[in-house]
């Protein structure tokens, strides 16, 4: 058995896959997020081990023989965020998390460094770990002079199963300090942040070995000895190791909280100036390219707050299928937006309201505007050097079929669903513990799910999608100085 566990920002899932990668069973441990002020985002690591707990306990009472037969366990993680330890590996503050903009300013000044965007390949944004670093440094400097190590938040759970302070390759690309293209760390970028390599953990490859399950960890969950802890992946990359998208011209579209669209790559194409993050794939020698934007299905979340609806009412108003553009138009930047703007400050907008938009003309507006947000980031991978055929669709969103067509419509590119099955983050990882357990080959385990139904782009709408989509990109810098 192989167990795969994956650091959200709502939870922690646990998933357990036999030898022939079916999945056993699967249970999760929930999370909070803490916002203190505007633009803050932060979590106690101390819950991440809670709800991991929380998890495995449930799995352990619903299938204590398959629990006790893990020989491989892969971590997954939201990426970026800064977990400041001092000497005793004791908890200096809250973890900031990836959506956390309170950098901006020390991002700008790190990026206005050149060596940044040159080795590390990518623009250094505000939810990125270093900026954070730098933050604390001028506001809590204090806690600055106590830090001894800082973890990504999936490799503190690692810590806290083995003991060992080690991260990989795909999470540590976002942190602005890896060499990305030489998969080490970069003495130069931590020395710009105060920093040295004796601040980091030690890297390995995402399918490789990166420390054993404690002793009293085991104990714990009723699991025999030697357990191998997989390097593990960045949430991304596992999902990408879990759908299979690890050979060049593979993509998917992930509509959960943010959005991404993810391509692999057998090269390292970094082109920071299209604001497209360059990565480490969890595979070695492979890279991945994605554009991330801040608020998918957050920004529906949002609206069903508003309209005390929840998402499968809102979306049911408008059918199955898109009959072209609405005449209300949204944007999706709730909490700022990454790709291609690079913009913390930026805030969301409605625009074309009129006495006859009603609450059926706003949800089609939100799907819209995160659809062409999208768009946005696939000019961006094109800009990059990417061309995409297709993408396969994952996350809570894809369920929409609406959704989907508009997406289809908009990026003027076919929309896989693949069969029903757990091929998220969780199974990404535990892949990598298979991986890393048995030393398999990861070209062989990481195949691709089979197709359940694809929906192709509607070639009568295209034009109007792309006339939308055009009008809509002229809203950004229209409202740029009247929302920051």
């Amino acid at each position: 058995m192989y167990l795969g566990l994956d650091l959200g920002t709502s939870g922690v899932k646990a998933l357990l896959i036999d030898g022939d990668q079916r999945v056993v069973a699967s249970a999760n441990g929930h999370l909070d997020v803490s916002r203190p002020h505007p633009g803050w985002s932060e979590q106690e690591p101390a819950d991440w081990v809670r709800a991991t707990e929380e998890a495995l306990h449930a799995l352990k009472a619903s299938h204590s023989r398959e629990i006790a037969a893990v020989k491989g366990i892969g971590l997954s993680g939201q990426m970026h965020g800064a977990t400041l330890l001092g000497a005793g590996d004791e908890v200096l503050r809250p973890c900031i998390l990836w959506n956390d903009t309170r950098s901006f300013r020390e991002a700008a000044a790190l990026d206005a460094d050149p060596r940044f965007r040159k080795i590390s390949g990518n623009i250094v944004f505000p939810g990125f770990t270093a900026p954070k670093l730098a933050w604390v440094k001028a506001n809590e400097p204090k806690i600055f002079a106590q830090v001894r190590k800082v973890l990504l938040p999936k490799d503190y759970l690692r810590l806290w199963l083995t003991g060992e302070h080690i991260s990989e390759m795909s999470d540590s690309a976002g942190t602005s300090w890896l060499d990305t293209g030489g998969r080490r760390w970069s003495p130069e970028l931590l020395a710009a942040t105060d920093l040295g390599e004796e601040h980091m953990p030690s890297l390995v490859e995402g399918t490789a070995p990166g420390g054993i399950l404690r002793g009293s960890v085991a104990a714990r969950w009723g699991m025999g000895g030697n357990v191998v802890v997989a390097g593990g992946a960045g949430d991304n990359a596992a999902s990408a190791i879990g759908m299979g998208t690890v050979a060049e011209g593979r993509a998917f579209v992930s509509l959960g909280t943010s959005g991404v669209l993810f391509a692999a790559n057998a090269s390292y194409l970094p082109n920071p100036e299209s604001a497209v993050h360059t990565f480490c794939h969890a595979l070695p020698d492979t890279w991945h390219q994605m554009g991330v934007i801040l608020s998918a299905t957050d920004s529906l979340n949002w609206l069903c707050e508003i309209t005390g609806r929840d998402a499968q009412e809102l979306t049911a108003e408008l059918g199955d299928v898109p009959k072209g553009p609405g005449k209300v138009t949204f944007l999706p930047y709730l909490s700022g937006e990454r790709t291609p703007h690079n913009d913390a400050a930026i805030r969301g907008a409605f625009a074309g309201l009129g006495h006859e938009s009603g609450r059926a003309a706003l949800t089609q507006a939100v799907l819209e505007g995160v659809a062409f947000a999208l768009r946005d980031n696939l000019e961006a991978l094109r800009a990059a050097g990417t061309e995409l055929a297709r993408v396969t669709a994952i996350g809570g969103g894809s369920r929409s079929r609406y959704w989907l067509g508009i997406i289809a419509d908009a990026l003027g590119l076919a929309v896989e669903i693949p069969a029903d099955g757990d091929f998220g983050a969780a199974f990404g990882a535990a892949r990598l513990g298979l991986i890393a357990a048995t030393s398999a080959d990861p070209l062989a385990v990481c195949t691709p799910p089979a197709t359940s139904a694809t929906i192709e782009p509607d070639a009568r709408l295209l034009p109007s999608y792309e006339d939308a989509w055009t009008r809509w990109r002229g809203l950004y810098p229209a409202i740029k100085g009247a929302t920051t």
